[in-house]
């Protein structure tokens, strides 16, 4: 990132932090595929009146190996983006 080079530390940091909700924002929606907006809140069946059961609707969206392996993703490029941006300047080295 040779543009965050004149930046300040508290630039830097801001930059960190923002970069870490964007991909947090990113993460929930990726996670969020494949699954019914009526199964992510609220009911989804009245218990009284139908026989399904909460079983039978437990593998909608992404396998939880899949969300684990996206979530692992975001966070390694988070942390090495993060270690780029906040590494102290070279000294001696010309641009």
């Amino acid at each position: 990132m040779r543009g965050s080079r004149g930046w300040g530390r508290a630039q830097r940091i801001v930059l960190v932090i923002g970069l870490g909700l964007a991909l947090s924002g990113l993460g929930r929606y990726l996670v969020s595929l494949g699954r019914p907006s009526s199964v992510s809140f609220g009911w989804f069946a009245y218990a009284p009146l139908n026989s399904t059961t909460a079983a039978a609707v437990r593998h909608v969206g992404l396998r939880p190996w899949a969300r684990l392996l996206i979530w692992l993703a975001l966070i390694a490029v988070w942390t090495l983006a993060s270690v780029r941006i906040l590494r102290p300047p070279a000294t001696g080295q010309p641009e």
